[in-house]
């Protein structure tokens, strides 16, 4: 018999034809075209193109969309007329009036059905932009079979991307930077000249290149012409932002000369300029710096005092407002916290500003500002240096966001001070892998188990890391109304199950202790009393170890198995059980390592039971070679997870209503 092939799915929507060419001129303006045509396949396809949206800074950029036809399927077309396209501020800025120049011009698409195809057009072009003359693009071609042909033109100027006689090799002891600041880091800029780089990836050569023109207007034109991907092609699970782009283009030179362009338009003033305008905002400062510690109370003064904007690093083009004007308003972006934070420190110590992109910054990446996604402060205190996050308006003193420690971010050296302060500059900084506090997670369960098999229990949680930034951020940005969902779904992710009431969080702000949250939680029918034995876990939140990592890529090497942060978490459980219930505990499991411990103890005292568990992560990483290792210990712990509580109930008789012991 003939077995007939799964026919391949259908798209909700298939891109037939993605155009788009960029062309860039030597003064850094860009015009950016695309052009689409789309065929739409269902109810769902007909959903994500109701509205197409594009952002943009009004201040240096511009969104024009001539184009938008539909041709119905049943015959006749449409196009859409310009009433329908709208242009807003970027949600984010909605309320922050100083920002509306970040804006997302849309058009609501109306009458589409499956089978329509959908053809726009839509140009941006970018004029006078802050880091101008440079320029920078980056593009990736779809992967997902969504797009069946994509055309990509590059149109550069060439004077940047051609080759130059290079200049004599100085020992990195002589040199110096433009301004003559000494270059000691191993991560220095590379020599003048200054060339551009285009990089591009082997999976996809360009289908032509030729050079247009003579002299100071020659450019280069690239062309792509890219197919869909073979059916063998499998899906990209990475995101976007995690993967290397196909088409990498800038005509930044080097670390150093980036660094110094966006640091002048970023703070362009001298340092120690202020905001104070009366004499009550002079005292309000005066006393934030006068404590032991001056430099943590501007921060929290700066934190929790300015209301964060959350829109995307370099938004703005880095370029800010002034200082007087950011504390006017009550809100910044995360580059204007910086800002403000540079125009309240005093002058004596040092202060850097550090850019982080996605993935680890390195000399050999092409360099572009297109990297960046969140910007941190490094200050020189007393006893160290520290990295500080002032956009996040909860983070306590010092804490790193997980995702970038141990990662190198660009430095702009003391911005305000200039570059020579007789200080070895470097390029690159590498954030921390330690919190400033040890980490460690407690959390206690005291419960109640009827006689009708209903389940009532209250969970007190106490956490110091990482865990407990991201509770600070969710219960800060949420109303106390949401705070029940918030906890609902943390029950949910530690393995409880059941209906969450009257939930109380310490305050978000309060970062010098830990943060703690409580709630109570209630289970209809926990258990079935009409079985003669009962079986329940310990109720005790899952662990969550971290994976073994997966096998490695034919020809590649072994990861290493990440812990994380080390942390030590404390948990533990006692349920009251209903008269007439006895029960058996499991054995409890003791499991050391040099990179963790795990033990867990379990008991019955008449009525009551009770259980803990106990593990501390102690290294960050396991060398891929003892995976065989960390996976017995894996197991072991899983395996203690697993245990159960046995439990008997025997129904008492019951005389006038009342049960006799």
């Amino acid at each position: 018999m003939k077995v007939e092939a799964p026919e391949k799915a259908v798209n909700p929507a298939q891109i037939e034809l993605l155009e788009t060419k960029v062309r860039f001129e030597a003064n850094g303006d860009s015009r950016k075209e695309v052009h689409a045509v789309v065929k739409i396949n269902s109810e769902i396809g007909v959903r994500q193109f109701a509205r197409l949206t594009f952002d943009f800074n009004r201040s240096f950029e511009s969104v024009d969309i001539p184009l938008v036809h539909i041709t119905h399927a049943t015959g006749g077309t449409a196009d859409i007329l310009p009433s329908a396209i709208s242009d807003q501020p970027n949600p984010a800025a909605v309320n922050a009036p100083a920002y509306q120049d970040v804006r997302v011009k849309s058009v609501r698409i109306l009458g589409l059905q499956p089978g329509d195809r959908l053809e726009y057009r839509v140009i941006k072009t970018v004029s006078h932009h802050p880091l101008a003359p440079d320029f920078w693009l980056d593009h990736t071609f779809d992967r997902s079979g969504v797009v069946t042909r994509e055309l990509f033109e590059l149109d550069v100027p060439a004077w940047p991307f051609e080759s130059h006689p290079a200049s004599p090799e100085k020992p990195a002891a002589e040199r110096t930077t433009p301004e003559g600041a000494p270059v000691l880091s191993p991560l220095e800029p590379a020599p003048l000249p200054v060339q551009g780089r285009i990089q591009i990836s082997p999976q996809f050569p360009e289908a032509s290149k030729k050079r247009v023109g003579e002299g100071a207007s020659a450019h280069f034109v690239y062309n792509w012409d890219v197919a869909a991907m073979p059916d063998s092609q499998p899906r990209d699970s990475e995101t976007k932002e995690d993967r290397p782009p196909d088409i990498t283009v800038s005509s930044v030179s080097n670390w150093f000369s980036l660094a110094q362009r966006i640091k002048r338009v970023l703070y362009p003033w001298e340092r120690g300029s202020g905001i104070a305008t009366d004499a009550k905002t002079t005292e309000l400062i005066d006393h934030t710096l006068a404590g032991d510690r001056p430099l943590e109370g501007l921060y929290r003064f700066v934190s929790e005092k300015i209301k964060t904007i959350d829109l995307p690093l370099g938004a703005t083009g880095f370029r800010p407002r002034a200082p007087k004007e950011i504390w006017a308003s009550g809100y910044a972006t995360a580059e204007d916290k910086a800002v403000l934070f540079l125009s309240l420190i005093p002058y004596t110590p040092r202060c850097d500003l550090v850019l982080f992109g996605v993935n680890d910054l390195s000399k050999e990446e092409v360099v572009r500002p297109s990297l960046f996604r969140q910007l941190l402060l490094i200050v020189s205190g007393t006893d160290r240096d520290w990295f500080l996050n002032p956009a996040v308006e909860v983070a306590p003193y010092g804490v790193v966001p997980a995702n970038l420690r141990g990662k190198h971010g660009l430095v702009l050296d003391q911005p305000g001070f200039g570059s020579a302060l007789g200080y070895q500059f470097k390029v690159f900084e590498k954030a921390p892998l330690q919190l400033p506090f040890p980490s460690f997670q407690r959390v206690k369960v005291k419960a109640t188990l009827g006689a009708d098999g209903n389940l009532a229990a209250k969970v007190n949680y106490e956490m110091r890391g990482d865990n407990e930034l991201v509770l600070r951020v969710a219960f800060h940005q949420s109303p106390k109304e949401k705070w029940k969902e918030l906890a609902q779904l943390l029950s949910i992710t530690d393995g409880f199950r059941g209906q969450v009431s009257s939930v109380n969080a310490s305050d978000p702000y309060a970062t010098k202790e830990p943060f703690t949250l409580d709630y109570e939680i209630e289970q209809p029918k926990f258990v079935d009393w009409s079985k003669k034995t009962v079986r329940i876990p310990a109720l005790l939140p899952q662990l969550g170890l971290p994976e073994p990592a997966g096998k490695p890529a034919p020809g590649a090497s072994a990861s290493p198995i990440d812990l994380g942060t080390p942390l030590d978490v404390q948990i533990e459980m006692s349920l009251q059980l209903p008269p007439g219930t006895t029960a058996s505990a499991p054995t409890g499991t003791s499991v050391e390592r040099d990179y963790a411990t795990y033990s867990s103890q379990y008991s019955v005292k008449g009525s009551t039971i009770t259980g803990s568990r106990h593990i501390h992560f102690l290294l960050r990483e396991i060398p891929a070679a003892r995976a065989a290792d960390y996976n017995a210990f894996l197991h072991a712990v899983q395996s203690d997870e697993a245990q159960d509580f046995t439990l008997e109930h025997n129904a008492l008789p019951v005389s006038n209503g009342k049960s006799h012991p």
